[in-house]
């Protein structure tokens, strides 16, 4: 048996049916090139039937890499089979991945079939997508609570009619790391011809218990794991990938097992994510949150400073963090620039370069230190924004114990269009926001604001986050700045430019 584990990564796919985690076009075809930078095997890139916005970031997928098999995932449909096979056709490796509920639970009150009926609609789903394509995925939707037997005659007819992996999900989370393990061991030895194909396992979170089953199905024969950044996903989400391939990597002399994994790439793949998403990696994270590399106990202190490995199983390098705090400044040039957006990950060409050069340089004239994420906060900010709809040129607020309603003066373009207006609200921010509403004519609800530092020191950057909500449409807004009122209005209109995308869109597809 191979020693080679496959990481097919669904962030894209899964991932993004976590809720709030919608992404762009733009921003999945942005995502899918650090994913091949990553190393991962193959992506999931989305459900094509799903919807038309689906089926054309697939599409644009499949034609944006060239190292990583490309999988479209499809019921056990023929229309959603010949959908998937439309969007995924011309990757360099395409793969259709079908999934059909084996479990007497899905069968009885999702399905409304019998098993007999599932165990044909299995074989049909196969053959039909191998029909179109060599590489076929079939999944057993909940095959964790499902009867074995069943399972295992499923399994079978899959690989008979041509299906080259076999992936058996825990879709709700609900088994455990010795018995999934030993679910993957028996039907690797009770399924007649198992040889035939690669066993896949695909683990949720709901009890906490994603990475461990993950490891113990590897551990038991499976080959290929699927994975998100960061684990996330539907409800608890899945089985982070970054806890995965640094299990293996680091306790290597106990699995035995491999990945492809640019393992330096993880940290800027995550941080891509958050970023995206407009959801901080939280500071506990295993293995990419702020604190995996901090140590606050004075033991804990004493031990690093003898020896690292007392407290540190593994080096923030090895994942992609820098061992250096500050790498530019004000009296740096456009090399070093370059240099360190090669090492975030950041392929940028020359106009591109010299716009975050010029933000660099003002950011310079303001703070001290320049971090890494400052420039991936100007990147996101001066490179990746969405085309703005709504624009901000300048802002002043007035705020204070002084008996003066907070009052916020806003000057912006709408379409091009300068407007002028000034505003009260219950707090500086607040007047901001109801200002910006009156001018654009909208009047969305805020669902959440969140603010972090970027960076630490009274003189960091901050990164604002807002989720609102406009006639049954969210959206999340992005902003960062020196001043926190600023980073809030830029993260608003972000979120008004966001949906004023959506609209666009909308009213193109009913055209």
């Amino acid at each position: 048996m191979s020693d080679k584990i496959r990481i097919f990564d669904t962030t894209l796919r899964d991932g993004e049916q976590s809720p709030g985690a919608t992404m762009s076009q733009d921003e999945k075809v942005r995502l899918a090139k650090q994913l091949e930078r990553l190393g991962v095997d193959i992506i999931e890139a989305g459900f094509p039937a799903a919807s038309p916005g689906d089926f054309e970031s697939v599409r644009a997928i499949a034609g944006a890499v060239s190292k990583c098999s490309v999988a479209g995932l499809a019921r056990s449909v023929p229309a959603d089979i010949e959908r998937c096979w439309e969007a995924i056709k011309d990757a360099e490796k395409p793969r259709i991945h079908v999934f059909l509920a084996t479990s007497p639970l899905h069968m009885q009150y999702k399905l409304c079939k019998e098993p007999a009926q599932v165990l044909q609609m299995a074989k049909d789903a196969v053959t039909l997508a191998r029909s179109l394509c060599d590489d076929v995925e079939f999944s057993a939707e909940d095959a964790s609570r499902s009867e074995r037997p069943f399972l295992a005659t499923v399994v079978e007819a899959a690989i008979e009619a041509g299906a080259t992996t076999i992936n058996i999900p825990d879709t709700v989370g609900y088994a455990q790391p010795e018995e999934f393990g030993d679910l993957i061991s028996w039907l690797i030895a009770n399924v007649p011809n198992s040889g035939k194909a690669v066993f896949s396992v695909h683990c949720h979170n709901d009890l906490g218990l994603a990475t461990a089953n993950t490891l113990a199905a590897l551990r038991a024969g499976a080959r290929q794991a699927e994975v998100t950044l960061s684990g996330i996903g539907e409800r608890a989400g899945n089985c982070a990938l970054e806890e995965v391939v640094m299990a293996l990597n680091v306790r290597q002399p106990f699995f035995e097992l491999e990945t492809g994994i640019e393992t330096e790439q993880l940290y800027p793949s995550c941080r891509l994510l958050s970023r995206i998403i407009g959801m901080p990696i939280p500071p506990y994270k295993a293995i990419v949150g702020r604190n995996a590399f901090a140590h606050e106990s004075g033991i804990h202190q004493a031990g690093m400073l003898k020896n690292r490995q007392t407290y540190e199983i593994m080096t923030p390098q090895s994942i992609g963090r820098s061992g250096t705090d500050i790498v530019l400044g004000k009296h740096s040039g456009r090399t070093a620039l370059t240099a360190k957006l090669k090492e975030l990950g950041f392929n940028l060409n020359d106009e591109q370069t010299a716009t975050v050069f010029e933000a660099v340089k003002r950011l310079a004239d303001k703070k001290k230190k320049i971090f890494d994420e400052d420039v991936e906060a100007l990147v996101l900010e001066e490179i990746f924004r969405i085309p703005d709809k709504y624009a901000l040129r300048t802002l002043s607020v007035l705020a204070g114990n002084t008996g003066v309603p907070p009052t916020a003066a806003v000057v912006m373009e709408v379409d091009g269009e300068e407007k002028k207006l000034s505003g009260f609200g219950m707090g500086p921010v607040d007047a901001v926001f109801h200002t910006i509403s009156e001018i654009v004519g909208q009047k969305p609800r805020l669902l959440e604001y969140l603010v972090s530092a970027v960076t630490g020191g009274t003189d960091a950057q901050g990164e604002v986050t807002v989720r609102m909500e406009l006639a049954g449409k969210n959206a999340v807004g992005r902003g960062s700045d020196g001043d926190i009122i600023v980073a809030s209005a830029k993260a608003y209109l972000n979120a008004l430019n966001r949906l004023a995308k959506k609209e666009e869109k909308r009213e193109w597809a009913v055209l």
